[in-house]
């Protein structure tokens, strides 16, 4: 059995659906179900009994001390977390205590089980921790892309909070022992993505006839990861990673934004036309945010070399069935923008001057 934490968001959600594809091993699913946390998700596994659903907080140390007690799972993967930079912009507070203040809890709980484990679990016993690559700070057009032992430099208090998590679950594996990995991806994109970020955000609104926002000169560049490339990548790591190590996992797709807004309006063109006009004409650009990085990319060469990993999708093929999955779930992007996301929209946009696309 495997404990997952924050499995139903995005990636988790993802990842556990992957996981029971391919596994009867059964998963314990721990999701505090904040505005990005979604049970809609894992619809499929509503009566698998080898999901178990429980609600609750990462930073409860007192309940993640009891669901180790009672399932006794031979690895934890987490994956929960604040993830949206905009939203750590107009609130840090809250990505502090989730991922900062609730790995901590996390770790101190899973340090207490893990050494009253006997001596084979306990050497078979992992705590995979999943980050990102904002953890390295900014690259210029002509720099080497990060790798795992590029320095911390974040930007944001996203990236700030994700940093200190990382940095503590390194540090419990060098001062305890607690056999942890970790790793860093790039930007994930697929089914279920929450739509504030990018991709999603620019499906829905195309389809619903209002602005494509880009940020400034749309020349940010991004790689972009399929989540289900992503999800392969932890199981591996998980399956033969050697602890106490980083393993980046990138999708060797580096692209600007504004060319993945442009892709994503011409295959809506070509898969569901407007009456008239092409999507690319609801292109505005508007303010860029503080402190805006300019480039990421992952190096992701290492687990490769030592794990046999790689993604399958192209950013071609991946994008594509991205933007097919959005068409055939219309339901589920109409659920999950409740009144509480159309706020924050209006919160994060509504003082952003906008201007259309050059030439339109």
């Amino acid at each position: 059995m495997i404990l997952v934490t924050g499995g139903a968001g995005f990636i988790g959600s993802n990842f556990v659906l992957g996981w029971l594809a391919q596994s009867d091993e059964p998963v314990i699913n721990l999701d505090k179900l904040t505005y990005a946390g979604n049970l809609g998700n894992l619809q499929a596994l509503a009566d698998d009994p080898r999901h178990v659903f429980v609600k609750g907080d990462i930073c409860d140390e007192k309940l993640v001390a009891g669901l180790l007690a009672q399932y006794k799972p031979r690895a934890i993967l987490n994956f929960a977390a604040e993830s949206h930079v905009d939203r750590s912009i107009h609130g840090p507070r809250d990505f502090v205590i989730t991922n900062v203040n609730g790995t901590f809890a996390l770790l101190e709980a899973t340090r207490a089980y893990w050494a009253d484990l006997a001596d084979a679990d306990k050497a078979a016993f992992r705590f995979l921790h999943v980050s990102t690559d904002e953890v390295y700070g900014t690259l210029g057009a002509e720099d080497a892309p990060f790798t795992e032992t590029t320095a911390y430099a974040p930007n944001s208090p996203y990236s700030a909070s994700k940093a200190a998590s990382d940095h503590l679950v390194r540090a419990y594996y060098h001062t305890y022992g607690l056999p942890t990995l970790t790793t860093n991806c790039s930007n994930n994109y697929g089914p279920y993505h929450f739509p504030e970020k990018l991709i999603p955000l620019i499906i829905a609104n195309a389809r619903q006839g209002k602005p494509l926002p880009i940020y400034g000169d749309g020349q940010q560049v991004r790689d972009w990861l399929y989540v289900s490339d992503h999800c392969a990548a932890i199981r591996r790591v998980l399956e033969a990673g050697r602890p106490g190590e980083t393993y980046n996992v990138g999708g060797w797709n580096e692209m600007a934004n504004l060319d993945v807004v442009r892709i994503l309006c011409g295959i809506l063109d070509e898969l569901a036309p407007k009456a008239a006009g092409s999507y690319v004409d609801q292109i505005v650009h508007v303010a860029d945010r503080p402190g805006h990085d300019r480039r990421y990319a992952i190096d992701a060469r290492k687990i490769e070399r030592e794990l046999g990993w790689k993604p399958v999708e192209t950013f071609e093929t991946g994008i594509r069935k991205t933007v097919e999955w959005y068409l055939e779930h219309d339901a589920w992007v109409r659920d999950v923008q409740s009144g509480d996301y159309l706020r924050w929209l209006d919160t994060n946009y509504s003082n952003r001057d906008s201007q259309p696309e050059p030439g339109q």
